[in-house]
């Protein structure tokens, strides 16, 4: 009787384990036939230029995501619609030659769409950047649908700018922990990185005295001239430290009439070292 007992608990058991793996598979058979989304690559993205007339070409990556999305073999047609909440204007701020898109099997259902910037007309720096909403609004192809989500498109407009060269530096230094406040004199240089970004090859003291890789690390640090206002994002110092090199608000700026650069950072620690620098261009 006992033997039967067990016989009927062992079959009991295995029955309950064999519908568990049926739903488990017959769940995933049910995924795999879901649609496959037609979706920018990207949620949002900055596109800039600067504002003297000429066009700036970007591109807006789309991509075939899905269940079955690496086995379809024909390509998939999307097109996207500018939403109303935008505040950038067609033909003012930004051109589409096309707002349709063929994603080719060929190349995995990755494609790019073309958008330009237009800066023709437009006197930098704007009060506020226009913003695109891009919506996806149809999509065709083989069990395949739009995903719905929208693409913010930031569009800033700059000024000219050629910090690029080599300058003479007057710099401040306060130390609070040590109750010091000293003066440094040396030669900087700024390098072109980007469309009005630039780095230098001096942070802080240490590369003002002892010369570019003085601490090791990246030498200089990362800044932004947006017409003649300067910015010093948040950054590792020398891209090695745990330190963070920032620029104190409203401190930075260039004068348009002598290039002369006035720079105002802190280099934190278990307190923060601030510095105030002239450079001079050469």
């Amino acid at each position: 009787m006992k033997k039967l007992l067990k016989l009927t608990s062992i079959i009991v058991v295995t029955l309950m384990f064999t519908s568990c793996l049926v739903d488990d598979t017959a769940s995933t058979v049910s995924n795999d036939q879901g649609p496959n989304l037609v979706s920018f690559a990207d949620k949002s993205k900055l596109i800039g230029g600067i504002a003297n007339g000429d066009e700036y070409e970007f591109q807006l990556n789309m991509e075939l995501i899905g269940p079955t999305a690496s086995e379809l073999s024909s390509s998939v047609s999307a097109t996207v619609e500018i939403d109303p909440a935008s505040t950038a204007v067609e033909g003012t701020h930004f051109r589409f030659d096309s707002k349709s898109i063929t994603l080719d099997a060929s190349a995995n259902h990755i494609g790019k769409l073309p958008i330009t910037l237009l800066t023709d007309g437009i006197v930098a720096p704007l009060a506020v950047s226009p913003v695109l909403y891009l919506n996806i609004v149809s999509a065709t192809g083989d069990n395949v649908v739009n995903n719905g989500k929208q693409l913010k498109i930031t569009m800033n407009y700059l000024c000219f700018s050629n910090l690029s060269g080599s300058y003479s530096v007057e710099m401040r230094y306060v130390n609070p922990s040590l109750g010091s406040d000293t003066m440094h004199s040396g030669v900087d240089v700024l390098n072109e990185t980007g469309v009005g970004e630039y780095r230098t090859e001096a942070a802080g003291h240490w590369e003002i005295d002892g010369g570019p890789g003085a601490i090791g690390g990246t030498a200089g640090f990362d800044l932004v001239d947006v017409c003649n206002e300067i910015t010093i994002p948040a950054q590792n110092l020398v891209n090695l430290y745990s330190n963070i090199l920032e620029g104190v608000p409203g401190g930075n700026s260039v004068d348009p009439d002598t290039g002369i650069i006035t720079f105002n950072y802190t280099v934190t620690a278990s307190y923060a070292r601030e510095y105030w620098a002239t450079y001079t261009p050469l």
